[in-house]
């Protein structure tokens, strides 16, 4: 039954898939400390649901097994990552939010594995999660040999590198487990160096307060003005852990095409993205991730990519196009921006 489940997958396009076990007693009292350090910092909902995230079947009782799976992401004929980021002028996108939302498309696929060994096995007991429960989607993924938790947090596999997307089908198949493969970061610390805000305080640790990702996604408040220069011009996430990681030489392009690049966001310019109307951030961010941050959070993000921009008269008279606007929040970040080119409110 799990050979048969595995070459399922691979036809749906899935890069690996593993099986584990429950018990994640090993990986408890990390995410326990990492909490006591308010490292979540307002992702509230980590700290609620407390060791549901590392006792599966608390989640969902009656779970023997986790199945868990990859899917490759990166687009193949993105705009080259460093180039983007090299021009100020830009706006930086994190590579996973190009296309169509990735909840929606690995619950699909998962929702598909599932229906297919119901057909051929009979009705079973599953759940399926895409980054949408507390799930402890690394410390599973290697406890089920689908790869090893790099130094800055995410898996890493030695064929696909990083560039994928995690997901999970809790069930009661008492199916056989597949064995966790070794670490393979060596002596590396360059995800560690790169950080721009040094958000990877020590291997395998990560203040989400200090990262981009967490900054311009999960925070709906105002960005430390500290960190707003270390920001950029990346408006939504953040990748320079994994693209200066070494293991990305052996990643593959997805095959998946609901992951292309939608309305050129491999390379935006950050002056058109702030002088989108609020009904044309939702036509065209209409499926994607970034829909979820909503309008003005994104308006906040371009705005620091502005201050952090070379001045000219096409980035001030943006700013000052929102100078006076009606939310405080956003008001804020325009006159930071302003001050950052010489200019008072």
């Amino acid at each position: 039954m799990a050979a048969t489940i595995k070459g399922w997958a691979r036809e749906l396009g899935f890069g690996n898939l593993g099986i584990t076990d429950t018990d994640l007693s090993a990986a408890e009292p990390g995410l326990l400390s990492w909490l006591d350090k308010h490292y979540h910092g307002d992702m509230d909902y980590m700290a609620k649901h407390g060791t549901k995230r590392s006792r599966p079947a608390e989640l969902v009782p009656g779970t023997l097994r986790v199945i868990s799976v990859s899917l490759d992401y990166m687009p193949e004929h993105a705009e080259n990552s460093w180039q983007v980021l090299e021009n100020p002028d830009k706006a930086y996108i994190a590579r996973y939010a190009m296309g169509r939302d990735y909840h929606k498309v690995m619950r699909q696929k998962l929702q598909q594995l599932c229906s297919r060994i119901t057909e051929h096995f009979g009705n079973f007991e599953y759940r399926v999660f895409a980054d949408s429960a507390p799930v402890l989607e690394v410390a599973l993924a290697t406890k089920a040999g689908v790869g090893w938790r790099g130094k800055h947090t995410l898996l890493l596999n030695r064929q696909q590198g990083s560039w994928f997307f995690l997901g999970e089908i809790y069930t009661n198949l008492p199916l056989p487990i597949d064995p966790p493969t070794s670490s393979h970061c060596g002596s590396c610390s360059a995800c560690i160096d790169i950080c721009p805000t040094q958000a990877i305080v020590a291997p395998y640790e990560l203040d989400a307060r200090r990262c981009i990702s967490y900054l311009t996604i999960e925070h709906k408040g105002s960005i430390p003005p500290e960190l707003r220069p270390l920001i950029g011009n990346r408006v939504y996430g953040c990748d320079d852990c994994q693209l200066i990681c070494p293991w990305n030489k052996f990643s593959v392009s997805t095959e998946e095409s609901d992951f292309s690049v939608r309305n050129g966001l491999d390379s935006a310019d950050l002056v058109t993205c702030f002088t989108w109307t609020e009904a044309e951030f939702q036509q065209r961010m209409a499926g994607s991730a970034i829909y979820r941050i909503g309008y003005l959070q994104w308006l906040r993000n371009v705005a620091v990519g502005l201050g952090n921009a070379p001045t000219s008269p096409a980035v001030v008279s943006a700013l000052r196009s929102r100078q006076q606007d009606e939310n405080e929040l956003l008001r804020e970040h325009v006159q930071w921006a302003l001050a950052r080119h010489g200019i008072a409110s």
